[in-house]
């Protein structure tokens, strides 16, 4: 009531007559507009209508929700499946690292022992071919001794035999046959 006098006053002292119609005050034909909305409302079934499309809203946000888990346990499956294929692959590095230094300590023992061998080789064929050289040499000298002992004794046998030393000489021999 109070608002009412400071709303009087304020227009100059005249008093606002609110409409009506029927004798109807205002807040009743809004009130009687509301029922009637509501009416209408309740007679096409909006609520219905409202209460279906939530209840699909809320089916498709289920729907995806559900999609959504399904996705993420796919992705924790293959985050742990990839997560094993790098546990794996770092495992086979490791594993194709120590192989790696096996088979190079394998060639480098090998190469040690393959150069020891060849150097065991070379001296042994150095050895043969020292070996063979002095053999010739022997046999080279050998053959200057003979030589120069057969040529001795050719010369101090025609010195010093005659004809009759030979033919002494062959009846001996003849006789020891």
């Amino acid at each position: 009531m109070i608002t009412a006098y400071a709303f009087i006053a304020a227009a100059g002292g005249e008093a606002y007559a609110a409409p009506s119609a029927f004798g109807i005050e205002d807040y009743v034909w809004v009130s009687l507009a509301m029922l009637v909305l509501i009416g209408v409302f309740l007679w096409k079934k909006v609520p219905g209508m409202i209460v279906s499309g939530l209840d699909t809203r809320i089916a498709q946000i289920k729907q995806q929700l559900d999609e959504a888990k399904e996705l993420r346990a796919e992705a924790e499956e293959l985050r742990d499946q990839y997560a094993a294929k790098i546990a794996g692959a770092e495992k086979d590095a490791e594993a194709m690292m120590e192989s790696a230094q096996r088979e190079a300590d394998a060639i480098l023992a090998k190469a040690e022992s393959d150069s020891e061998a060849m150097v065991a080789r070379r001296q042994r064929m150095a050895e043969e071919k020292i070996a063979a050289a002095e053999r010739e040499a022997i046999e080279d000298v050998r053959a200057s001794a003979a030589d120069a002992a057969a040529a001795a004794s050719r010369r101090l046998i025609a010195e010093r035999h005659d004809r009759e030393a030979d033919l002494k000489l062959a009846d001996e021999v003849i006789a020891s046959l």
